[in-house]
């Protein structure tokens, strides 16, 4: 009883700051008040996840209070996702100083943010649907923001027809849910009885439905084209995306993970996203620019996170998407400062970096071996040891084999050792908070998880030869493809804004 009381008082208190952080928003777009208001807005919008912050320690708290269900899960959402939006926010009061739009982007930033808690808060799935499409209104509106720039208007309805049609998706699948159980509520639609009640092709279509209302703002292939239009956006929009938008999808899916056997759908799932991580990783390594260069990292990331999924390890795929959110949100934070330099250090000796490389290597077989063993008989594990394995192998060879002198690898072995300390202290801790939420895990056929991997090490096996055969057809056939998959659509791109023009043309600097 006490649970349920401070739950409700929880949520009181979240609804009355997170509407006060609104109508702050809105007061913020009257022209008469002053730009010097935005650090009292800033101050109000850290209300929210203050108040999720406090009650976070509350592990054991999981408890439906009208149409909202609070239990680790949604407690942790809300919390990131609010303390995302509450860091660009900040971020931007001064890069986005001069905008003509600038009351606008944090207007649509406590919007988008706000609904996106809202949704994953919601146990009543037309609460959920509604909340989830006005997330994706604001993102719309964000990227588009700019409507005088030709470029962006484009993204603009790129992005809004692709997020229409995983909107509807959702939908219907939802409407579909209610037609067939007679429940609006999630918890009870989601239990054995009521499932029985849905025949093997209703399950599986269902399931279809849900899975393209997720790969579509996960931008996964072959709908990673809004994501590479998106790039005309401003840096703090890039940056917001990874707040519960762009990797909703584990959070979709692990809500309604009981709807998943590992039938058609999970293999179909695990499919796009295998190969939306070679897409995404080839992307990543053939752009030269920076922003795209993040684009591409992400359609992989989001394809790992939905192969986690798919493979029913749904607490690891909300610890990758928390995760990658919080890096890759402060990799587009950063990305105005982001111009590197590739030289040789001519101390580098070719020859102890060599051994040093195959060591890396050696040891990187050795960890993946080692964590597959744990339990074999888990085809998320052996997924898991593969990625471990080669993220120690190439840590090793970036860390230390190409470190400086000595002192440079053992400084390279030291950040080594102790990011992997963090990062497992950061997932146990994670984990245990993940525990308390009911989550149901399948698997898919072990055949199918077979060849899986047999695909990913093979399409790896092919650009590596590629790579070291560079005057070979496959690799300039490889490559271009890359190039172009990864550009925008010539009626997307200029070279310059040329919406500037006419203000320039009037001698004005508007």
């Amino acid at each position: 009883m006490l649970s349920f009381l401070s739950s409700s008082l929880l949520l009181s208190v979240f609804f009355i700051m997170l509407l006060i952080s609104g109508i702050s928003s809105l007061i913020f777009l009257h022209p008469r008040v002053p730009l010097s208001y935005v650090r009292i807005h800033i101050v109000l919008v850290a209300l929210p996840p203050l108040v999720f912050l406090l009650d976070l320690v509350h592990t054991d708290v999981n408890v439906t209070y009208g149409p909202w269900h609070l239990d680790s899960l949604a407690l942790l959402m809300a919390f990131f996702i609010l303390s995302i939006g509450l860091i660009i926010q900040r971020f931007s009061v001064r890069f986005l100083m001069g905008d003509r739009s600038y009351r606008k982007y944090f207007t649509l930033f406590t919007f988008t943010t706000g609904a996106a808690s809202i949704a994953w808060l919601s146990s009543d799935l037309r609460m959920m649907v509604m909340s989830w499409g006005v997330t994706l209104i604001c993102l719309t509106l964000l990227i588009g923001l700019n409507s005088k720039w030709k470029v962006a208007s484009e993204a603009s309805k790129v992005s809004g027809r692709l997020f229409a049609l995983s909107w509807f998706s959702l939908l219907f699948a939802i409407i579909w849910l209610f037609q067939a159980t007679g429940q609006w509520n999630l918890s009870k639609v989601l239990t054995n009885e009521n499932l029985a009640l849905l025949g093997t092709w209703e399950r599986t279509g269902i399931s279809l439905l849900i899975v393209l209302a997720v790969i579509i703002p996960a931008a996964q292939w072959p709908f990673q084209r809004w994501l590479i239009e998106s790039v005309v956006a401003p840096t703090p929009v890039s940056a917001i995306m990874h707040a519960g938008l762009v990797n909703a999808g584990g959070i979709i899916l692990t809500r309604f993970s009981p709807l998943f056997n590992g039938d058609i759908a999970s293999i179909i799932l695990l499919i796009l996203a295998s190969i939306s991580v070679l897409i995404g990783t080839g992307i990543s390594l053939v752009q030269v620019d920076y922003k795209r260069q993040l684009v591409g990292s992400t359609v992989g990331q989001m394809g790992f996170m939905l192969i986690q999924c798919a493979l029913g390890a749904y607490i690891a795929a909300i610890i990758h998407l928390i995760l990658h959110g919080l890096f890759k949100a402060t990799l587009f934070l950063q990305a105005g400062s982001a111009v590197r330099r590739f030289e040789a250090s001519p101390r580098v000796n070719k020859r102890s970096s060599y051994l040093l490389i195959m060591v890396g290597r050696t040891l990187g077989l050795v960890v993946g071996i080692a964590f597959w063993l744990m339990a074999p008989r888990d085809g998320y594990q052996l997924i898991s040891a593969l990625i471990l394995g080669w993220s120690f192998s190439v840590s090793w060879i970036q860390l230390v084999a190409f470190g400086e002198g000595r002192i440079g690898r053992v400084v390279g072995l030291l950040f080594l050792g102790g990011a992997a300390v963090v990062y497992f202290v950061i997932q146990n801790i994670l984990h245990e908070w993940l525990l308390t939420s009911t989550i149901k895990s399948v698997q898919p056929p072990t055949s199918v998880v077979i060849i899986v991997v047999c695909l990913l090490l093979i399409c790896t096996a092919l650009g590596t030869w590629a790579v070291r055969n560079r005057s070979s057809v496959f690799f300039t056939v490889l490559y271009l493809w890359l190039v172009r998959l990864s550009e925008a659509k010539p009626k997307s791109v200029e070279s310059h804004p040329n919406y500037l023009k006419q203000y320039l043309s009037k001698g004005g600097n508007q």
